[in-house]
C-alpha cells in the first residue's frame, strides 16, 4: 500500500468523524447535549461537559484533517518528476522523420502543367 493510499484513507476517516461529531451538535444548545440531563442541575459530565468534548473534537478533527491534507500533498504519486520544459533546457530528444510541409492552394496553381496555362 502506497504511502498517498494510507493518507487518503485516513483523510476519508477523519471526513466521516467530523461529519458525525457535526451533526450531533445542535446549534440551539440542543443535540446530543440536551439529552443528557437538560434541567437546572449540572451533572457529572452532563450538558457542559458534552458540549465541551463535542466543540473541541470539532476543532481536534477539522485541524487534523487540514494537516492531513497538507501533508499528503507530499506523498502525490508523480509530483516529483521534472517540470521544466524541453524546451527551455534545449533538450531535443524528438526522434521522429521530419514531416513534410503541406502546400497550399497557391502553390498547387503555380505547379499546373504546360497544357492547361494554354487555355
Amino acid at each position: 500500500m502506497s504511502t498517498f493510499t494510507i493518507f487518503l484513507i485516513l483523510i476519508i476517516l477523519v471526513a466521516f468523524l467530523l461529519i458525525v461529531v457535526v451533526m450531533v451538535q445542535n446549534p440551539k444548545g440542543g443535540g446530543l447535549s440536551s439529552s443528557f440531563g437538560g434541567g437546572g442541575t449540572q451533572q457529572l459530565g452532563g450538558v457542559k461537559k458534552t458540549t465541551d468534548f463535542l466543540d473541541k473534537s470539532t476543532w481536534a478533527l477539522a485541524t487534523l484533517l487540514l494537516a492531513l491534507i497538507l501533508i499528503s500533498n507530499f506523498a502525490i504519486p508523480g509530483s516529483g518528476g521534472n517540470t521544466e520544459s524541453k524546451i527551455i533546457s534545449g533538450d531535443d530528444t524528438n526522434t521522429s522523420a521530419p514531416v513534410a510541409p503541406m502546400s497550399t492552394p497557391a502553390q498547387a496553381e503555380d505547379t499546373a502543367t504546360p497544357a492547361d496555362s494554354s487555355k
